[in-house]
């Protein structure tokens, strides 16, 4: 997705809050999604979670909301810290009560945000679906996940194999372990069959 459609997709959100987009906040989050360190959380991971945004839309109950955390679900990876999206829901709350944004639309947006910590399945409805599209990576054709795999093992470069391959292991056996591993209609019968298999392939199952 070229940049120009992520902004299309901003503007988008923006416009129907009904409140003009905060001027070089765009700029700030396409800037921290293309940082040295990340391989895999960078504006590609972005442009495909907006894309199966586009296709879930009609599902949402706030959709302005959704793209807006989906733009900020990832705007913090300090790969040293273990409160990244706790960090970067404070940002989306804060620049969106900046800009004008109701609170308790902001409030929701955190909110969002936070559950992309993926400690259990949301029942939240527009949650469920904005964890399904950051989750549906587990979901693609063989080739993209084996490239994700790439790109986490490369933010992951400095942890030692001995350590990191049975922490990744652990963390995939999680998700393969949920039954389903999707919550909304739409994800899951384009990901669920194609997660299992990856992650049975990723784990030794």
């Amino acid at each position: 997705m070229h940049i120009g459609a992520l902004r299309t997709h901003w503007t988008e959100a923006w416009a129907a809050l009904g409140i003009a987009p905060p001027a070089g906040l765009f700029e700030r989050l396409c800037a921290a999604y293309a940082e040295p360190q990340r391989h895999y959380h960078t504006q590609q991971h972005l442009a495909e979670c907006l894309a199966g945004f586009a296709r879930e839309r009609q599902q949402a109950r706030h959709p302005a909301e959704v793209a807006l955390a989906l733009f900020f679900h990832d705007a913090i990876y300090d790969l040293q810290a273990s409160d990244n999206e706790a960090r970067s829901a404070d940002w989306a709350r804060e620049a969106l009560q900046a800009a004008g944004v109701p609170h308790d639309a902001a409030g929701r947006v955190h909110a969002l945000v936070m559950a992309t910590r993926h400690e259990a399945q949301p029942a939240d409805a527009d949650a469920q679906l904005l964890v399904d599209i950051d989750l549906s990576i587990l979901g693609a054709p063989a080739a993209r996940f084996a490239e994700y795999e790439q790109q986490i093992r490369r933010e992951y470069a400095h942890v030692p194999r001995d350590v990191f391959e049975p922490r990744r292991k652990l963390i995939l056996g999680r998700f393969l372990a949920r039954d389903p591993i999707y919550q909304t209609a739409g994800v899951r019968a384009r990901c669920e069959g194609n997660a299992r298999r990856n992650l049975r392939a990723a784990v030794g199952d």
